[in-house]
């Protein structure tokens, strides 16, 4: 599996706001958002439920994830998605960064993806709270 999550209840502007606070929390800031809903309806004419993508990035880890392997940042940032579902619950899905960087076969890379992974968990579970 390359992701988890947490269905939550709630406006997705408000749980959007909860996602970004603990974020920052754990280090993290958002270097893209891209919101799908309104580029496939514009692009498109596509009418979708909500549907963002939070690009999270924590610049000391990042850092470190560059220094192991320069072409790391093809797999950079840590995805965070949030979509309305049909009962209108939110889910906010996270990128598993176990899963995606042991594609990388450097040292230390393995490692730091744990504590990328325990972060984003840490973040998951304060969302939930």
């Amino acid at each position: 599996m390359y992701s988890f999550s947490v269905r939550l209840e709630g406006g997705i502007g408000a749980i959007e706001t909860r996602v970004v606070e603990a974020l920052q929390a754990e280090g993290f800031g958002i270097m893209t958002e891209i919101d799908v809903q309104a580029t496939l309806k514009a692009k498109l004419g596509v009418e979708k439920r909500p549907y963002k993508i939070l690009g999270a990035c924590n610049p000391a880890l990042a850092n470190q994830a560059i220094e192991a392997e320069p072409d790391i940042g093809l797999l950079l940032p840590c995805n965070v998605v949030l979509r309305e579902e049909e009962d209108g619950a939110i889910t906010v899905a996270f990128m598993d960064p176990v899963a995606v960087l042991q594609l990388v076969e450097q040292p230390g890379v393995a490692e730091l993806a744990r504590e990328v992974r325990q972060r984003l968990e840490r973040v998951r579970q304060a969302i939930e709270a």
